[in-house]
């Protein structure tokens, strides 16, 4: 593939992952202000509770992170930021997580040359040098919005400091590899953990993405406004475990190598 993932304890890896989430959700995207990280890395209070994983290149370069949330006193964003239509006391907290920050880079000189022609496709439109992935994890324009209440309804507005251009997306029948090996280094991690559920607010886009390789998540509450539109969703692994089995069997075969 020309890139692998690895599972980051040190203190120089965890602040190029933040360096690479100010890059991606401050500068990049606009989802965060600038003068709230003066130091130019996007942190917040579950990262000392979290399992960082980093994509890095041939170079070593890190292109890519993912975060797992693990149960603390302090809970989970997804149960500050949204409100779920769920018990969350019935679920099981010590067999709990929250898959949070998917960044990847989209800086082309960061990809790995060897593989660039087999996944430029996802990852470089012709203007914009955006990949057709972004309009998954990042919202594509109609998710881009946020959310104004004016009592009885609610209405979708641009948001003003949104720095995301939709230009033109290029999409080939690829698998979105950077995505699914972080979500395979999550899976592993969990199984090493015994964790059962999986908390994740998401894009529309992702959520369908994910699906189609049979990653199923359910949806547990209405859309917030939380780096732009995102939905709340529960995954039950035991469930995707089976649903992509019967979906892609290769993948399965894949992501439970090893376990």
């Amino acid at each position: 593939m020309g890139f692998i993932v690895e599972k980051v304890l040190d203190d120089n890896g965890l602040k190029e992952i933040y360096r690479l989430r100010y890059k991606v959700y401050v500068e990049e995207c606009g989802f965060e202000r600038p003068e709230n990280y003066p130091d130019g890395i996007e942190i917040d209070e579950f990262d000392k509770n979290s399992i960082h994983f980093a994509t890095k290149n041939e170079n070593e370069n890190i292109i890519g992170t993912v975060r797992l949330i693990l149960n603390s006193p302090i809970g989970f964003p997804i149960e500050k930021r949204c409100k779920l239509n769920i018990n969350k006391d019935e679920l099981p907290r010590n067999h709990l997580a929250e898959i949070s920050r998917l960044a990847i880079s989209k800086n082309k000189d960061e990809l790995p040359r060897n593989n660039l022609a087999e996944i430029s496709g996802l990852v470089i439109s012709k203007q914009f040098r955006r990949r057709a992935e972004d309009k998954y994890i990042y919202g594509p324009e109609e998710e881009r919005r946020e959310i104004i209440d004016t009592g009885d309804t609610k209405q979708y507005q641009r948001r003003a400091e949104d720095k995301y251009h939709p230009g033109e997306l290029y999409e080939r029948r690829r698998r979105p590899d950077l995505v699914l090996s972080l979500y395979k280094a999550i899976y592993h991690e969990s199984k090493k953990r015994q964790i059962t559920h999986w908390y994740a607010v998401m894009t529309k886009g992702l959520y369908i993405l994910l699906k189609r390789f049979g990653i199923d998540f359910e949806p547990i509450g209405q859309p917030v406004d939380y780096h732009g539109i995102r939905t709340p969703y529960l995954g039950d692994i035991k469930k995707i475990e089976h649903e992509v089995s019967i979906k892609n069997p290769e993948l399965y075969e894949e992501f439970t190598r090893g376990i």
